[in-house]
């Protein structure tokens, strides 16, 4: 292979002919437009990557050479000057589309789709079994865990009492309704849903948008404390040494990061108790949903990291919102007198596979990285968000910490980290789902097993596949009807499955 995008070069199971967005949007055959961008495996990407190139087979034993596709025809035509014996040949390219395979909603619904189905068969097997796992996980003590941010000053916040919408800030006490700076911190307003004012700070000149930011950076090495914290704190709890915790026992875990109206991160977490091994076997009976459920608690309250806040400032000290801020429910498990309602697991399931595609959800923020201060002055977002961008520029300085992932990350509000993570033998990988699923489409293209191009059955050991790719662009050729075939086609296929 040879170019940039080899790497993602398609499966070889060998693309049938190109019909192109642009014949497609003159009606000539939408249906098998569809069709093709399915079995490429760009689904029905909105902003696929182009491919040139060219797959071909050649025979071990003979050498000979055969092209079994490629992205262009020759084509003669007639000389331009009358000349009957003289032709002139072209070449006609249609280029390859392969799936950007973005995990954005708000970039690609497609390709958002397809890992948010991905996403939910991931946590549903290390849930139930299922994808080579073994179904005896179904019976192991699981939980579910919230871990929010600490609160950085009030903002105006949706609070519930079973299905009962409460006040946001209620305060009968006139001293109380007011901060510092003389502005009125109550709010006896029972928020919607849908409420923009949700999130924002009642005073933000009280709100400490350095350390909300510097949250956001290091979310990620609390996270990563908090799992080194889980076990310490399980041994305690279960009254044994951490030596024989780890003889008994090994902690499994899925996390997905999901961004609050307030614009701060926080982490819906399944973690699972299993015993040492590989082959999913249930630990010993001590170590129920109840005691997982307190040593997570006790963890998360104990997590602190140290954050530099640039010169002559103290050290801001970081940490989840425990105990307020960190909900623990069980998943399925009868031991329930500590823990609450357990939760079913495909509603679990559900809930992480729709917060794995989510970004900040917010009117105006950038998908892309920011350049230059000068463009966040002329974002259109609401205030208190603009104010979290220019924290972040700001702490990116070199004068201030120095660190370059504020700002590589300022488009994010700090948070740089990845979406969903796993612990290794929690359950199946995507790479797993990936390879699946296009060694079903091979199998529905060639139910009989694939021939070579002399017929014969397909062998490695026979006939070598070379595949040389080269990037030929993003997007489709005519911006316009491509993409808008290809959304119609996403909602199509969303309708189907609805």
């Amino acid at each position: 292979m040879t170019g940039a995008a080899a790497a993602i070069a398609p499966e070889s199971d060998g693309p049938g002919p190109v019909v192109t967005a642009d014949d497609a949007s003159t009606g000539t055959d939408f249906d098998t437009w569809e069709r093709q961008l399915v079995s490429t495996g760009s689904g029905v990407c909105a902003n696929p990557i182009r491919l040139h190139g060219r797959i071909d087979a050649i025979d071990r034993a003979t050498g000979e050479t055969r092209t079994v596709y490629k992205t262009w025809t020759d084509v003669a035509v007639p000389d331009p000057d009358g000349r009957p014996d003289i032709e002139e040949i072209i070449r006609v390219s249609a280029p390859l589309h392969f799936a950007c395979g973005n995990r954005r909603e708000s970039v690609c619904p497609a390709c958002s789709a397809l890992y948010k189905r991905d996403a939910r068969q991931l946590v549903r097997a290390g849930l139930v079994g299922g994808k080579g796992i073994s179904d005896t996980v179904a019976t192991h003590p699981c939980v579910f865990a919230t871990l929010t941010a600490p609160s950085f000053g009030p903002v105006h916040a949706r609070r519930m009492r079973g299905k009962t919408v409460l006040p946001c800030r209620p305060r009968r006490d006139a001293r109380d309704r007011r901060c510092p700076h003389g502005r009125d911190i109550s709010c006896p307003v029972r928020h919607m849903d849908e409420d923009p004012r949700l999130g924002r700070p009642l005073c933000p000149d009280c709100y400490d948008y350095d350390a909300a930011v510097l949250f956001n950076l290091h979310a990620g090495q609390l996270w990563k404390r908090f799992t080194t914290y889980l076990p310490r704190h399980m041994a305690r709890l279960a009254g044994v040494t951490g030596k024989q915790l780890r003889t008994d026992l090994r902690i499994r875990y899925v996390k997905v990061a999901e961004y609050q109206a307030r614009g701060l991160v926080h982490f819906h977490a399944v973690i699972r108790l299993d015993a040492p091994g590989d082959d999913y076997a249930p630990p010993p009976a001590r170590y129920d949903a109840a005691l997982l459920c307190d040593a997570v608690r006790s963890a998360a309250a104990a997590v602190r990291w140290a954050a530099d806040a640039g010169p002559g400032r103290p050290a801001v000290r970081l940490g989840f919102g425990a105990p307020q801020g960190t909900d623990v429910r069980p998943v399925r498990r009868d031991d329930i007198t500590r823990s609450g309602k357990p939760l079913n697991h495909q509603a679990v399931a559900n809930y992480i596979a729709k917060y794995a595609t989510k970004s900040a959800d917010v009117p105006g923020l950038p998908d892309t990285r920011i350049r230059h201060a000068s463009e966040i002055t002329a974002l259109r977002c609401p205030a208190h968000h603009k104010r979290m961008l220019t924290a972040a520029w700001s702490l990116g300085a070199q004068d201030a910490t120095g660190d370059p992932r504020l700002r590589r990350w300022a488009h994010m509000l700090g948070y740089g980290g990845h979406f969903l993570t796993k612990s290794r033998r929690y359950s199946v990988t995507f790479g797993q789902l990936r390879r699946a699923r296009a060694e079903h489409r091979r199998l529905e293209r060639h139910p009989d097993g694939e021939r070579d191009p002399w017929d014969r059955p397909l062998d490695d050991t026979v006939v070598l596949i070379l595949k040389t790719w080269t990037y030929a662009g993003t997007g489709y050729t005519r911006a316009t009807p491509g993409a808008e075939l290809a959304l119609t086609s996403a909602d199509r296929a969303r309708a189907h499955d609805n």
